[in-house]
């Protein structure tokens, strides 16, 4: 089975043919394609500079908009009575790894 690490959104993701993850939000393209940084193939290992060339990792766009956990940014002034409480949640992109080719 191939595998393969992909950068996207800043962030890197060690990914395999079928599987699904969340990224940081893309456009509203249906296919994209990645360029590997590493593929791992049967035990056979090519690493890029920067990127592998010849190797493309396909994937389809399953859902938009999805959320991801939520982060709370607390801030505190002691003996001040000064609180304040602020949340964030970031949209995400779940895409599905279809070929790595």
């Amino acid at each position: 089975m191939k595998k393969a690490v992909i950068e996207t959104g800043g962030k890197q993701h060690f990914v395999s043919e079928g599987e699904q993850l969340d990224v940081e939000l893309l456009g509203a393209e249906k296919k994209v394609e990645f360029e590997p940084l590493l593929v791992i193939d049967e035990g056979k290992v090519s690493i890029g500079s920067p990127t592998v060339s010849g190797v493309k990792v396909q994937a389809e766009v399953i859902e938009q908009s999805v959320k991801g956990p939520k982060v709370v940014a607390i801030r505190y002034k002691a003996k001040k009575r000064v609180r304040k409480t602020q949340g964030h949640r970031q949209q995400k992109t779940r895409i599905k790894i279809l070929t790595i080719s």
